[in-house]
């Protein structure tokens, strides 16, 4: 059963940064390809980011590009997302998630991920 512990997540002013973690409980996330998606109040699950397994590569929202950076470690048990120039609009809940893949570099299906964290709150105030 794959776990995650995040943190991270809190109150900060519009142009602040703040780093998310993701840490795996258990083994090293081997084969998984991970991925952050936020959940603001009344609003659907959105994807944020994406990293590979084993990590060579990432992809983002457009709202993302240029502001945020999601990471893995070597290890393959933490994963993080750097989030640079905060808006209030980036209010929202944030997830880890994993999918299952079958080899180096696969990109999953956005409903392909089957294990998520429990969510860490993210509030930009202007």
């Amino acid at each position: 059963q794959v776990q995650f512990v995040e943190s991270g997540g809190g109150l900060v002013e519009a142009g602040q940064s703040l780093t998310l973690s993701c840490a795996v409980s258990g083994g090293p996330l081997n084969n998984y390809a991970m991925a952050w998606f936020r959940q603001a109040p009344g609003e659907a699950r959105d994807f944020v980011a994406h990293i590979s397994w084993p990590g060579g590569s990432t992809y983002y929202a457009l709202f993302a590009r240029g502001r945020f950076t999601i990471t893995r470690d070597p290890f393959q048990k933490i994963m993080y997302l750097q989030m640079n120039n905060l808006r209030p609009e980036d209010t929202a809940v944030y997830y880890c998630a994993a999918a299952r893949v079958g080899s180096a570099g696969e990109v999953p299906p956005r409903n392909g991920y089957r294990y998520w964290g429990q969510g860490t709150q993210v509030t930009v105030s202007s």
